[in-house]
């Protein structure tokens, strides 16, 4: 069986991780969204709340399981066994990151493959950051994330819950709605 791992902070899921994530199912006979708990990154939401919503938004693909990892990636990959690493590409910038981390994960686990998949069109300007910096002032968010995650974003700002993890730290004063 055909195991790719596709690593990521998912904070949160957006529909261009879910574009990618049904064409290695494409490719793959299973795909693990290996959510990281240990970022250098600020989460706006905890680990269990990024495996939570990703769970929830992929619960119609049955070649796919969500968990959550800690650790080297690579490592994590070798213990689960599979033969790949899922990565997306949506700019050049993101290929000179990628290129030197495939290049570190060859050199520790040689039997992992990294491939990359470019994004589809539609999602190349779409990232965690940038719908979080929408998100935080109010923006309408809806088609760029799954619904569950657009629910639960309006419920965290709505809150107050703005964390380093949010571009902008101080959301509108007119406050947000679901609809």
């Amino acid at each position: 069986m055909r195991i790719a791992l596709y690593p990521g902070t998912f904070d949160p899921l957006t529909n261009g991780h879910l574009s990618l994530i049904r064409r290695g199912c494409e490719v793959f006979d299973q795909i693990i969204v290996a959510v990281a708990d240990n970022t250098p990154k600020f989460p706006l939401f905890s680990l269990e709340e990024r495996v939570e919503m990703a769970s929830e938004a992929l619960r119609q693909e049955s070649n796919v399981l969500v968990e959550p990892f800690s650790g080297l990636t690579v490592e994590y990959a070798a213990k689960r066994g599979v033969c790949a690493l899922l990565r997306g590409l949506r700019a050049v910038s993101d290929f000179e990151y990628e290129f030197q981390l495939a290049l570190m994960n060859r050199r520790l686990q040689r039997h992992i493959q990294t491939v990359f998949m470019m994004t589809d069109y539609q999602w190349l300007f779409i990232s965690s950051t940038i719908v979080k910096a929408a998100a935080s002032h109010g923006a309408d968010v809806k088609g760029l994330v799954p619904e569950n995650v657009r629910i639960r974003l309006l419920e965290k700002y709505n809150k107050g819950e703005v964390r380093k993890g949010t571009p902008c730290l101080a959301p509108s004063h007119g406050g947000f709605r679901v609809s």
